[in-house]
């Protein structure tokens, strides 16, 4: 789904930025066959699916399990099925796990997909299906305890799932420069998310790479080049962004959090004058402690010189 630069404001602060999802928009994205949400997901569970999929000890994920299954179903009828003997089906991909954690194929299938679920735990079959179907990285919150006791994310955001799992709101957000908004609302979120309204956040950084996996112990190193003029910095930039949904269990008082992450070249990404000048704005307005944490610290000044003459030639 495209980003939504209104979620760009000024100046920038780390906040929640929660807003109520209208009725019938969707939360879920079937992955595109070939896409390279597929192959990077399939990198990442065939050799790191330890850092991936998590639970806390005793945690029961079906109820949420459950929910998320039939909510995709509603949603992507062509793209995911589930059976009344608890099979679900990624028909895109033409596999289909059951109940029990057995996998089977349709006619037209993709060979690689069902090499990786037979090397998973029958366990976490299921999730993993789901996982390469959907865009979509996946977190269980418990609105009683605001802890994440459960977690499936193959394309993290510069930050290791297994450091996160079980955590309260307050710690998974302790390394956030400015963080403040965010610790404060911790168990006011953990609340609202997990009631009865649908909502969907924004978040967004300038990166120099284009990875979508960016695990903190698996994304090479990527600085930005001291001797890179502001057009050449601009030219290996990418805006990465997230769409943030929350589905709701209201019985169980938890919520399953969606992660559809998207990286674009900066120079494609932003095209409209409205929103270089938003970026402009935003990234000028960042404390010295965001940019740090945001590593753009060397980068601000020649992004903001590009950002300001791309605007000024869209205003010629």
């Amino acid at each position: 789904m495209p980003f939504d630069f209104d979620a760009i404001s000024t100046p920038f602060r780390m906040q929640p930025g929660l807003r109520r999802l209208s009725p019938g928009a969707v939360q879920l994205t079937p992955t595109p066959p070939g896409d390279r949400v597929l192959r990077e997901k399939l990198a990442v569970l065939n050799g790191h699916a330890h850092q991936a999929l998590l639970t806390s000890p005793g945690f029961d994920p079906q109820p949420a399990l459950q929910a998320l299954f039939q909510h995709a179903a509603a949603e992507h009828p062509a793209a995911w099925r589930c059976d009344a003997d608890g099979s679900v089906h990624a028909l895109q991909l033409g596999w289909v796990v059951h109940e029990g954690g057995s996998i089977s194929s349709h006619a037209d299938t993709t060979d690689d997909v069902g090499r990786c679920l037979v090397a998973l735990p029958a366990h976490w079959r299921q999730t993993a299906l789901f996982c390469l179907a959907f865009i979509e990285d996946l977190a269980v919150i418990d609105g009683q305890t605001a802890c994440i006791p459960w977690l499936a994310v193959c394309l993290p955001s510069h930050w290791a799932p297994e450091d996160k799992i079980g955590q309260h709101f307050a710690e998974v957000h302790a390394p956030v420069a400015d963080n403040q908004l965010l610790i404060t609302a911790s168990d006011h979120l953990a609340r609202l998310v997990t009631g009865s309204d649908r909502w969907v956040r924004w978040v967004w950084n300038i990166t120099s790479h284009a990875q979508l996996d960016a695990h903190p112990a698996r994304l090479p190193e990527h600085g930005w080049p001291a001797d890179a003029d502001a057009e050449q910095l601009a030219a290996m930039a990418f805006l990465r962004t997230e769409r943030q949904t929350f589905i709701p269990l209201t019985s169980h008082r938890q919520a399953v959090f969606t992660i559809q992450v998207e990286s674009q070249p900066l120079a494609q990404a932003i095209t409209e004058p409205a929103n270089v000048r938003r970026l402009h704005d935003a990234l000028q307005s960042m404390s010295a402690a965001v940019l740090t944490y945001r590593n753009l610290t060397e980068a601000r000044e020649r992004l903001l010189s590009w950002l300001h003459a791309r605007g000024a030639g869209h205003r010629a």
